[in-house]
Parts: structure tokens; C-alpha cells; sequence
């Protein structure tokens, strides 16, 4: 698996978790907050598309993840 689709499968999880987390009406509905982490992972998403910087990336690259350009 490339870093890219692991950072992509991770940011997917944040977001479904934590809307499941801070929906109203959700089985797992905890707190309205968890909505923040969402709009996070948004942000952080947006930034990186911009900047081209990723600090997953960064630490996915260390830990020898190979990257889908070589």
C-alpha cells in the first residue's frame, strides 16, 4: 500500500468515525464535538491539496511506506 492510500483511508475513517461520534440521532452519538475533529480533517486536507505539505506523509515515508512516485 502507497502513502497515499493509507493517508486517504485514514482521513475516510476520521471523518465516518467522527461523524458517527457527533451526529444527533446516531447510534453512536456521543457529543456534538466530535464534529470538530471532522471539520479538522477537512481543513487538513484542503492545507495539504494547497501547500503539498503532509506531515503523515512524512512519518508514513520514515517508517519505509513506499510513495506512489517512486
Amino acid at each position: 500500500m502507497t502513502t497515499e492510500r493509507v493517508i486517504r483511508s485514514f482521513a475516510g475513517a476520521v471523518v465516518l468515525i467522527s461523524l458517527a461520534l457527533g451526529a444527533p440521532g446516531s447510534p453512536l452519538h456521543a457529543s456534538p464535538h466530535w464534529l470538530w475533529l471532522t471539520a479538522f480533517a477537512g481543513a487538513n486536507l484542503f492545507q495539504s491539496g494547497l501547500t503539498r505539505f503532509c506531515l503523515p506523509e512524512t512519518v508514513l515515508k520514515r517508517f519505509g511506506v513506499r510513495s506512489c512516485g517512486g
